[in-house]
């Protein structure tokens, strides 16, 4: 729960009362703590979906992941739009204004449900195109797999939208130990029901898709069940026929929206990329995918502690105190640097272990390890600038400016430097990787500034 502290300073031997904070260290810790857990149990998932493909072989690894990078940008969009929901609503909150922000929790649960059926749709239709025309040269063994794991696996993406809607609501509310447990529960299903149907069943890749199905739809079951509960502060209203407030989703939409087109921009330009790492053969797209999931174990808590951010600058911008802001941005930017050297550090001492069990051919481990290694040290150097300080921007009310800065650095670092330095300089597919590294490194910089200059501070998501 969200809590109270008060902060003594000594100066000149007197005990000066500071103002009360909105959050108190332990009230943050039991924010974060369960998030962390959450998404890495998540995470944690996608390695052994990856690894139990291997045991199919090189090519199901590589269909596997390639879908999943479509998954991934439909997840970044359900989580944007959940994003929205939670700053609006947190802001009201802020502002004491608790019936308002319980119709927003409701309003988003209907539209981010209603949006993904749509979208479910759409990826059934253009399925050819999701699969030949982006990801390019890719062999007919992997096209298999990969269109055998998407027929099964995009009927999840309305329960996604709807899990992620639902957890953002009880993070909103400070109760972010719920989502956890359900992640938890759901995760240990999934785990076992792949293990069963790959190593019992030997379904293949169908047996990666369906346990991932059958998860997705409990795991938004569940957490629906629950926001009903009538006791919290935000629940969901047990009504079959949806009643839009257009100036609530209008507010989500001005958060949503932007973030949303930042993430599916960003994810695009990966699947360009990957387009590009395609032709450098089975092995760059194996390791691509093998480091991907891996370095993503690096980055998770930033990403984790970047929602729980988002509640808490919300609620201080809905309080219009913006000094405790500044002051929850600064602490929460330290937190996530040490939490980020420590989870690199064990990703690294993990990984000549963890790339045994994959069982990839000699060319793609050394790849693979050399693509890990780097992420490590740029990301303890940079990452937290890039990612944690537009979480600040966007719970104010500011996200065009991340959405911007974050599209043009995405075209001009991310897929034309990788085109120069994997071609022009024969860098080949680790020439995507220090691509990004640039792309981090602007935005970095520009968002340092902004945050100095205090722009963000001049907006609010509920006016």
């Amino acid at each position: 729960m969200i809590g109270y502290v008060e902060e003594n300073n000594r100066e000149c031997g007197l005990c000066i009362l500071e103002k009360r904070r909105f959050f108190s260290n332990r009230a943050l810790f039991n924010l974060f703590l369960p998030i962390i857990i959450e998404q890495f149990l998540e995470y944690l998932v996608g390695l052994a979906d990856s690894i139990m493909a291997a045991s199919v072989g090189e090519a199901a690894v590589s269909g596997v992941s390639l879908v999943d990078f479509v998954m991934a940008l439909l997840i970044s969009l359900f989580a944007a739009l959940s994003t929205g929901g939670a700053v609006v609503a947190g802001q009201y909150l802020g502002r004491r204004q608790q019936e308002k922000a319980r119709n927003t929790a409701n309003q988003l649960v209907w539209f981010a449900g209603l949006s993904a059926v749509v979208i479910m749709v759409l990826v059934y239709g253009l399925k050819p195109v999701i699969l030949h025309g982006v990801f390019g040269a890719i062999t007919p063994e992997v096209y298999d797999y990969a269109d055998r794991y998407l027929m099964i696996t995009a009927a999840s993406i309305p329960f996604l939208a709807l899990y992620n809607a639902g957890a953002a609501i009880f993070r909103t509310m400070g109760n972010a130990r719920l989502p956890m447990m359900i992640m938890l529960a759901m995760n240990i299903a999934h785990a076992a029901g792949n293990a069963v149907l790959i190593y019992g069943f030997h379904f293949g890749v169908e047996g990666v898709a369906i346990p991932t199905l059958i998860a997705r739809i409990a795991a938004a079951i569940i957490v629906l069940f629950l926001v009903m509960d009538k006791k919290q502060a935000l629940y969901l209203e047990r009504k079959w026929k949806p009643q839009f407030d257009s100036k609530i989703i209008h507010q989500i939409l001005g958060i949503g929206i932007p973030y949303g087109l930042e993430n599916g921009l960003f994810y695009l330009g990966r699947i360009v990329v990957l387009s590009l790492v395609s032709l450098f053969g089975t092995s760059a797209i194996a390791a691509n995918a093998v480091g991907g999931t891996l370095v993503m174990f690096e980055a998770l808590p930033g990403l984790a502690i970047g929602f729980g951010l988002t509640v808490v600058v919300a609620r201080c911008i809905g309080a219009k105190d913006y000094e405790q802001a500044r002051y929850y941005t600064r602490k929460v930017l330290k937190i996530v640097y040490t939490a980020q050297i420590i989870m690199c550090a064990l990703v690294l001492l993990l990984l000549p272990s963890i790339l045994a069990i994959y069982g990839l051919s000699a060319e793609s481990a050394a790849l693979t390890y050399k693509l890990v290694w780097a992420h490590a040290i740029v990301e303890i150097l940079i990452w937290p600038l890039a990612y944690t300080l537009p979480v600040t921007f966007r719970a104010a009310g500011d996200a065009r400016f991340p959405m911007v800065i974050g599209t043009v650095s995405m075209i001009f670092c991310r897929i034309l430097l990788s085109y120069v330095f994997a071609l022009h300089f024969g860098m080949g597919m680790f020439g995507t990787w220090v691509a990004m590294f640039f792309d981090w490194g602007v935005k970095a910089l520009i968002f340092c500034a902004r945050y100095i200059k205090g722009s963000w501070t001049k907006y609010q998501a509920i006016g």
